[in-house]
């Protein structure tokens, strides 16, 4: 649902109320702060239901490969793609595989996702992917 011109009351960082401007009880002036947010939107967080997380190295090189036309094939040629990002996973250690990860997901949380469902997937192996899950578990 959309509220247009609308009010949210926040008390100890939780909405205590809100509603249209025309049932508020109070005047603005009554507020310790008041924040003007006058054709935008306001969310109480952004719900990311399928990122993956915990992973060694970036890949954004390979994606301005593709952009310059490069096929998967051609990026995994040149040491590319998901062998090499599995590759990686196993040579990390698995706190610094957790202290990467917990950076990502702090900046996450500071640019408004306030929920987040971590996928594995690509450890390619048995012991890379309880790496990725033990990982994921000390996150939580």
């Amino acid at each position: 649902q959309t509220l247009s011109n609308a009010y949210m009351i926040v008390e100890d960082e939780q909405i205590a109320a809100f509603g249209t401007m025309d049932e508020l009880l109070f005047t603005p002036s009554s507020f310790q702060q008041v924040i003007d947010a006058s054709f935008q939107t306001v969310f109480p967080c952004w719900c990311d239901s399928h990122t993956h997380l915990v992973f060694a190295k970036s890949r954004e090189d390979e994606f301005v490969d593709k952009i310059k036309g490069l096929s998967y094939a051609e990026i995994a040629a040149k040491g590319g793609g998901i062998l090499n990002s599995a590759a990686k996973l196993q040579e990390i250690s698995e706190d610094e595989l957790f202290n990467l990860s917990w950076n990502r997901l702090q900046e996450a949380a500071q640019t408004g996702t306030g929920s987040i469902e971590i996928k594995s997937g690509y450890g390619l192996t048995v012991e890379g992917e309880l790496k990725m899950l033990r990982v994921i578990k000390r996150l939580k």
